[in-house]
């Protein structure tokens, strides 16, 4: 429920989508967050951000009210039971699915009392472009419209409407299993929605994620956490061009009231790779079919220089601005949308691309006849510039360095190039591999272990420490029981550690604020206990990680150790796709086979 400053909390928000936007819907039935007709399009429902100014759909009991909620037989449709003195009243919200490539994107929601009777309130306020333009918002037989400029919205209503001060609104009876329709849909539509139409359409989608979810092959511990966090990836899903991205939101905060605000709304070829190598690993392969698609178009057209992240459609052009006429979530300020990281030099990109590329080889083959020209150009790339200072994978910006995680990514890229030498048949370089490999190894060896510290460090020549060490044993670069590979554990575990979650660094790092526990950092540390025979820890922690779930199963970026509370954007590709890999390797340390083409791989050399 929201707080007295009108915020819900970020762990109080479920997601609903269609794999080409999604929306934020909080337990009190408002739609808080929605950006059509792309998940990085302007947000047309934003009081996630803003809670006087920002737009939203709200649908609720007119009194008091407890709810409690759930995903429908597996799917990403969502229902909210609200319990009042006079009844129970069932939400249901969902996406329809599939939208297509050029269809609009349609909310429905469907209200029924099945218990009693209720008095039910309706609100809708669409503020277009983040609450910055100006709108018109009609009223009409069905419903109301909502125009600034050539966005238009149309909402259909069962019950009609009154509007004053920008919102539309209406106060109802609902009387005992008598289902009541309301809708938005981008553009124009019929003046009325359908109930049997809109019942269809509602069968069809559960439908639809039903058999989504049945071809996930993993059948190990953890299994209900494991489904949810690949619905999850999905739903990050672009299907029209099959690239993914990192988050569904803009700016929610890494610290509340801090500066550490970023939109995650983009296709970060990181997260992608590792996304779909996770996805692979319970039998969905499509996705990675159509992300290599994707990937060959952009690679061919830049000859390998690739950016660290795109817009869904391919568009290089991310610049970054400051929202300021927004406040942020709970003061959380500026407000960024864009992201200047779109031009960082980031080399860490090729080893998880050829990972995922050389996982989906060795189990389907070949995704697209000019997939191993991208795959040369890649390694080629991270066999040529692997020297060079970069910017990390946490995007610092305060000037480049020689981070030992893009070093190792490097030879993760040409280590897996090597393991694909057929791809060298068209144009790459095998002796540059070859060599590449060697000295890559040797320079990770010889200038990123500090013997004095105990532990593999941030970047060449320092001292800090940084949880990103921790993905040597996972990439097959040393074995978990390495002794410096232990040592670096039990710095991590000792150092960047606060009850029990793991922070990415606390060396400065050029930006002003701090953040929470990153839990991927946290994932790792299960990883690498799970692959050294402590798996007992390793459950005891990873389970620790899945308590900070919210009702739904889905989890944020980052946590508050103190507090608890859920931080950065969410729900975060990232941390589910670490969820995914987790469970995989607690079940491999405890000898289940959890099922067909499951399992995590970490080739070594």
């Amino acid at each position: 429920m929201a707080a007295p400053d009108g915020y819900a909390p970020i762990r109080d928000y479920a997601l609903i989508g269609n794999s080409k936007t999604a929306a934020l819907v909080a337990s009190s039935g408002s739609i808080d967050w929605f950006c059509f007709p792309r998940f990085d399009s302007p947000a047309v429902f934003c009081r996630l951000l803003d809670s006087r100014q920002g737009g939203y759909f709200r649908i609720a009991p007119a009194g008091a009210f407890a709810s409690e909620r759930e995903y429908v037989r597996g799917s990403a449709v969502l229902r909210t039971r609200f319990k009042t003195q006079r009844g129970i009243v069932e939400l249901t919200d969902f996406m329809p699915l599939p939208a297509g490539a050029a269809g609009p994107s349609e909310i429905l929601r469907r209200v029924e009392a099945v218990g009693g009777t209720a008095e039910l309130s309706v609100e809708l306020k669409p503020t277009f472009e983040y609450a910055a333009a100006k709108g018109q918002l009609e009223l009409r037989p069905g419903g109301a419209i909502a125009r600034s400029g050539a966005a238009q919205l149309t909402l259909w209503s069962a019950v009609p409407l009154q509007l004053g001060d920008g919102v539309a609104r209406s106060s109802f009876q609902l009387e005992p299993h008598r289902p009541v329709w309301f809708g938005v849909r981008e553009g124009g539509g019929a003046e009325r929605l359908d109930p049997e139409e809109a019942s269809r359409k509602l069968e069809a989608t559960c439908g639809a994620w039903e058999r989504w979810s049945s071809r996930c092959t993993y059948d190990g511990p953890y299994r209900k956490d494991v489904w949810r966090s690949a619905l999850v990836l999905k739903l990050l899903t672009y299907d029209p061009s099959g690239a993914l991205v990192a988050a569904p939101t803009a700016s929610l905060p890494e610290e509340l009231g801090g500066v550490r605000n970023w939109d995650y709304r983009y296709a970060w070829l990181r997260d992608s790779a590792l996304i779909l190598s996770a996805l692979q690993s319970l039998g969905y392969t499509e996705e990675a079919r159509g992300f290599f698609g994707w990937l060959q178009g952009q690679c061919m057209e830049c000859l390998g220089d690739l950016q660290i992240m795109y817009a869904v459609d391919g568009d290089p052009e991310l610049p970054e601005e400051v929202l300021g006429h927004l406040d942020g979530y709970r003061g959380s300020r500026p407000v960024r949308i864009g992201n200047a990281a779109a031009s960082q030099q980031q080399l860490d990109i090729f080893g998880e691309v050829l990972d995922a590329a050389h996982l989906f080889r060795t189990r389907i083959g070949e995704a697209d006849p000019m997939l191993p020209d991208v795959l040369w150009l890649m390694a080629n790339r991270a066999a040529q510039r692997w020297r060079e200072p970069d910017a990390g994978i946490w995007e610092v910006r305060g000037g480049r360095r020689h981070f030992l995680y893009s070093k190792l990514m490097c030879w993760v890229a040409v280590d897996r190039a090597l393991k694909m030498r057929d791809i060298a048949k068209r144009g790459g370089d095998l002796a540059l591999w070859e060599r590449a490999a060697v000295e890559i190894r040797e320079a990770i060896l010889r200038e990123g272990f500090d013997p004095k510290l105990g532990a593999f460090v941030q970047a060449f020549g320092e001292s800090n420490l940084d949880a990103s060490a921790l993905v040597l044993p996972l990439v097959g670069f040393l074995p978990a029981a390495d002794p410096r590979v232990v040592s670096t554990l039990e710095r991590v575990r000792e150092r960047l550690t606060a009850h029990g979650l793991v922070y990415r660094y606390l060396s400065p790092d050029g930006l002003a604020g701090g953040e929470g526990a990153f839990l991927m950092c946290t994932l790792w540390v299960v990883d690498n206990l799970a692959m050294a025979g402590r798996v007992d820890e390793a459950a005891a922690l990873f389970e620790q990680v899945l308590g900070f779930a919210n009702d739904v199963g889905l989890l944020s970026e980052e946590v508050n150790p103190t507090s608890r509370e859920l931080l950065g954007n969410f729900p975060q590709g990232f941390t589910h796709l670490g969820v995914i890999r987790s469970a995989l390797r607690i079940a491999e340390a405890r000898g289940v086979r959890p099922g067909r083409g499951a399992g995590i791989r970490s080739p070594a050399r």
